[in-house]
């Protein structure tokens, strides 16, 4: 159990609800181009995410490893705050790290994440939160890829992705052809 501990923390999640445009539209604070910091009340989280969602970004859970349809995405493009929608990561710095969660090895600029040391079950790591709504997203460790030597091991439940125009633009072209 404790080397599982020591890439990412683990622990299950009762449902698996995406976060859907419906459940955007229906967060007043959502936004890819609003960089304020957003203060919202614990109830009204509750109220405003799904439960998997609010259970890892605000209750600190971990998904499933594995589990993930983000962790093996190539696609080009951009990794939002599912809580916010800050942009948090860009796919040219995601690699496989075998962990079991999708991994980075840089945010997209420094105040896009925070940190906070977490000691819980007995471990010293490095908590990684959305730098706008302040949300778990998972861990950073020293054991990443030059150039930073980091990984971001990020819970796919609390990322959106959207592709970069110019490829899904490309991709749609080609399509047709």
């Amino acid at each position: 159990m404790a080397l599982c501990l020591q890439f990412c923390t683990y622990s299950q999640t009762n449902k698996n609800t995406a976060m859907d445009d419906t459940t955007k539209k229906n967060n007043p604070v959502y936004s890819n181009t609003d960089t304020s910091k957003v203060n919202v009340s614990e109830d009204e989280w509750k109220k405003i995410l799904p439960e998997d969602v609010y259970y890892i970004a605000r209750k600190k859970g971990t998904e499933p490893a594995w589990s993930s349809p983000l962790e093996h995405i190539k696609d080009k493009g951009t990794y939002y705050c599912a809580v916010c929608g800050n942009a948090l990561f860009v796919s040219d710095t995601k690699f496989e790290s075998g962990c079991g969660w999708p991994s980075f090895y840089e945010p997209v600029s420094k105040g896009s994440v925070i940190y906070a040391p977490d000691h819980t079950y007995g471990m010293n790591r490095t908590e990684v939160m959305c730098g706008r709504c302040k949300s778990h997203l998972g861990h950073v460790f020293d054991d990443g890829p030059p150039p930073t030597g980091l990984r971001y091991c990020i819970n796919g439940v609390v990322l959106d992705f959207k592709k970069a125009k110019q490829a899904e633009e490309k991709y749609n072209k080609d399509k047709k052809e």
